[in-house]
């Protein structure tokens, strides 16, 4: 495998981005990093040797511009629903996207990408989330690239629009009815993901192959609710809806403003977010468990604010 000196980190300014850019640059890479708007990603900025460019991904000319003098790519972006504050359709970025990206590392000779995936992604799914995942993974196979696939469980870590959003829930409601709560996660850390995809960057036993990424433990969801309001000390009727009443709560909350949950979500988490094996020895460390870090950002003593939670959830 050639040397890699310079990164394009599609998707650097989200969540797990930053955690992949800052472990980069730590690491002596020179990263790039695209962005709608300059201003989000302002603590990218300080870091030495980060670029950081406004552009349109979806467009093919800036996508060449951003990708001109690059040695790798790696492609993080990511929706949850469709339709939410102007992010497209999982067609345009989870599909579209990635064959553009292909497209344009055919044209510039660059070879090695790195791509996030979802656990479970699969073209015949229920979820139009998982079916958009597979086939943008098909898109990326299509030419010779140096791939790798990344497919994590559901990611925990400070800024998460996951146990973020629970936490945020459990504040304001003495009692929540989960959809889906039997349905069982084993949650990464987005610290562990971003060790992955780093370490793999230049190693050659990576390419061609796909990871599943999963933590330690695999819990219920109502399981992992009651452990974020146990960590606030809130005392809440927490319980977990049928598989019907899942179905409608998902139908009401897809209606309203925030999208809480889709109706999508219900097909993806019927499916279970777990994986079949160990977290792969190719990255030489174990996963970190969840119990060690959600205390240190959900505790009584770290309570972040429901416009926090917010944020995370914007992925801003």
């Amino acid at each position: 495998m050639e040397k890699i000196d310079t990164v394009c980190v599609i998707g650097g300014a989200g969540f797990v981005g930053r955690h992949i850019v800052r472990l980069l640059q730590a690491s002596g890479y020179t990263v790039r990093v695209p962005t709608r708007r300059y201003e989000s990603a302002k603590d990218l900025i300080v870091l030495p040797d980060v670029e950081v460019v406004e552009a349109n991904i979806h467009d093919p000319q800036d996508l060449a511009a951003l990708l001109s003098g690059m040695d790798a790519v790696i492609n993080l972006t990511g929706i949850l629903h469709e339709g939410s504050a102007g992010r497209g359709t999982f067609q345009q970025v989870h599909v579209a996207l990635p064959g553009k990206i292909a497209q344009a590392c055919a044209a510039l000779g660059i070879r090695r990408v790195l791509h996030m995936s979802a656990l479970n992604a699969d073209a015949q799914s229920q979820s139009a989330y998982l079916r958009s995942k597979a086939q943008g993974e098909a898109q990326l196979r299509k030419d010779s690239l140096a791939l790798t696939v990344f497919r994590p469980s559901v990611i925990f870590g400070p800024e998460d629009n996951f146990l973020n959003q629970f936490a945020a829930l459990l504040r304001r409601l003495p009692v929540l009815a989960l959809a889906c709560g039997a349905s069982k996660l084993q949650p990464v850390y987005v610290e562990d993901v971003a060790r992955a995809f780093v370490s793999s960057l230049e190693n050659p036993a990576t390419v061609g192959q796909s990871y599943a990424l999963c933590g330690p433990t695999v819990y219920t969801l109502q399981q992992l609710v009651q452990y974020v309001s146990a960590l606030q000390q809130h005392r809440r009727w927490i319980f977990t809806l049928g598989k019907r009443a899942s179905y409608y709560q998902a139908w009401l909350l897809e209606k309203l403003p925030g999208k809480l949950m889709t109706r999508d979500d219900y097909h993806a988490l019927l499916g279970n977010s777990v994986c079949e094996g160990a977290f792969p020895a190719v990255f030489g460390f174990q996963p970190t468990a969840l119990e060690g870090v959600a205390a240190q950002y959900l505790g009584s003593q770290a309570l972040i604010s429901p416009y926090d939670a917010w944020r995370g959830q914007a992925r801003r």
